[in-house]
This record gives C-alpha cells, sequence and structure tokens, in this order.
C-alpha cells in the first residue's frame, strides 16, 4: 500500500518508537485490508495498557495510515514533548473546561481533510478484571455521524503483558506477542441523517462496541461476554477497582460523555464536557 506523506515530527516518532518496538515485541497483524487506502475514517479501539497506544499506532501506520490520537491538553505542555506531539498532528483534550468542545471539531475537522481519528471510546484502561471493553462514551458515533465517515473497529491484545494495566514497570522478556485485528466499518446507516440526540449516539456507540468486542473475542478466542458486563468503572464485582490517584496520566480519550438521562431527547450538542475522571 502507497503510504500518505507524513510531516517532520511524525517521522520523529516512528525513527525512535518503531525500532524499540521491533525489538521488544512480536507482532501479529490481522484486517488491514479493512483500513481505508482513502478519505478520512474514525477507528475505535480498546484500551487494555497505557503502552498499548504505541502498539496500536505500530499496527496503524503498518497498514499505510497513520493514527491521529486525541490527547490530554497538559501534555502539550511538556517541554519537547508537547512540540512533537503537536507537530505529529495529535489533537488536544481539554477537559472539564470552556474549550472542552475544541477537541471534537478540531477531530471533525482531521476526519474532513481525510485522516485517521482513533478514538478510544471507553475514555480509560478498561476496569473489568477480565479486560473485557466496558461501555463506550460517545465521541467516535459522534464525530462518525457529523462527519458521514465510517467508523472501523479495532481491537487489539498483548500489550498489558508487556504493560499490565495501571502499572509503570514493563516486561520487556520474554517478548511479547502484540495482536491488534480491525474489523470491517461498523453498519450506521441507521443512525445516519438523523437528529443527534442522546439515544441515537448511545445506540450507535453500543453497535460500535459490540464490534470492538466481537473482535477481541477472536483475538483471545474466547466467547463475547454480555453486553451487561459493560460498565461505567464502577467498582463492582465484575470490575477492577479504580485507578490510584497517583497513577501515570493516559494518552488518549474520548472528547465525549453521554448526555443526562432526561436529555435523551433533545439534540446532543456538541458543546459537553471531556470524557469522565478516569479517562486520559
Amino acid at each position: 500500500m502507497a503510504r500518505r506523506r507524513i510531516g517532520f515530527w511524525y517521522r520523529v516518532v516512528v525513527v525512535v518508537v518503531k525500532p524499540l518496538l521491533l525489538a521488544f515485541t512480536k507482532r501479529d497483524w490481522r484486517g488491514m485490508e479493512h483500513i481505508p487506502t482513502e478519505g478520512g475514517f474514525v477507528t475505535a479501539v480498546n484500551h487494555i495498557s497505557y503502552v498499548d497506544p504505541l502498539t496500536y499506532a505500530h499496527f496503524q501506520y503498518d497498514s499505510g495510515r497513520e493514527a491521529h490520537f486525541l490527547a490530554k491538553s497538559s501534555l502539550f505542555k511538556i517541554p519537547v514533548v508537547g512540540r512533537i506531539i503537536k507537530g505529529a498532528g495529535q489533537i488536544p483534550v481539554y477537559r472539564d473546561s470552556a474549550d472542552a468542545a475544541l477537541a471534537f471539531r478540531a477531530a471533525v475537522e482531521a476526519v474532513n481533510r481525510g485522516d485517521c481519528v482513533a478514538v478510544y471510546p471507553e475514555g480509560t484502561i478498561t476496569r473489568d478484571k477480565a479486560l473485557w471493553p466496558m461501555q463506550g462514551k460517545t465521541g467516535a458515533a459522534r464525530i462518525a455521524l457529523t462527519t458521514g465517515a465510517p467508523v472501523i473497529p479495532v481491537a487489539q491484545w498483548g500489550a498489558q503483558e508487556l504493560l499490565a494495566p495501571y502499572a509503570k514497570r514493563p516486561k520487556l522478556f520474554p517478548r511479547k506477542t502484540m495482536k491488534v485485528i480491525a474489523g470491517p466499518p461498523v453498519d450506521l446507516d441507521e443512525f445516519r441523517g438523523r437528529e443527534l440526540t442522546s439515544e441515537v449516539l448511545r445506540g450507535a456507540t453500543d453497535r460500535i462496541m459490540d464490534a470492538v468486542t466481537e473482535l477481541l473475542s477472536k483475538l483471545r478466542e474466547e466467547p463475547v461476554p454480555p453486553r451487561e458486563r459493560r460498565r461505567k468503572g464502577k467498582n463492582t464485582p465484575d470490575t477492577a477497582p479504580a485507578a490510584p490517584q497517583d497513577t501515570p496520566a493516559e494518552t488518549t480519550q474520548d472528547t465525549t460523555q453521554d448526555a443526562p438521562q432526561d436529555a435523551k431527547k433533545k439534540p446532543a450538542s456538541e458543546d459537553v464536557p471531556a470524557a469522565e475522571d478516569g479517562a486520559a
């Protein structure tokens, strides 16, 4: 596949990070034929480790279409790091501020100019004890339904063996296999062209998360758990405890949170807060 031209800073990241990933991991890439060769699109990805943005980005880069992530705005203020991720075209997310909706607008602009925007709908590393996806926030669906772009579901497995959820020290040896699979575009036709109410966005998001979970079941060779298992990170018997307050911040997140229950029949505005506590 012919690679699109990428910017200087994205090339810098590739030159530095890819050799390390090649040295310390093995790869099992599947479903690259589902990655569009042209035009903008959204990927919806499950989240199992702080390191999985790198392993997923490796897959996406090898497919010929680099991903543009939604990243915490605070990362853009870090010397050197901020300049690199900004130069690489990543999208800042401003949580709990008047600028929260800017990430959504920037994501829409990126898709409209033909880029791949990567979204972690869960908004944080899954807290399910068995690492199945939780209920998704509606950002990926909102971007896709606003732009008309396809949503490509992506599941990954193996990064949690390299760096366990919420852990700080990786286990580099023996080399771990990073498994990533992309599926065909999620069928959202019944939701397109409709007013973006909470009900529409929730239905589309559940459809997206169903597709991601189905793909993950293929990688794990295990049956799909019931949809009722999906939670929003609550400390229930089916989920792991919330992350400690001193854990490192994640690099990616969904841009929106669900509208209140009593707003289901109202239009869902793009001017919504960033992801909830626990999200990146």
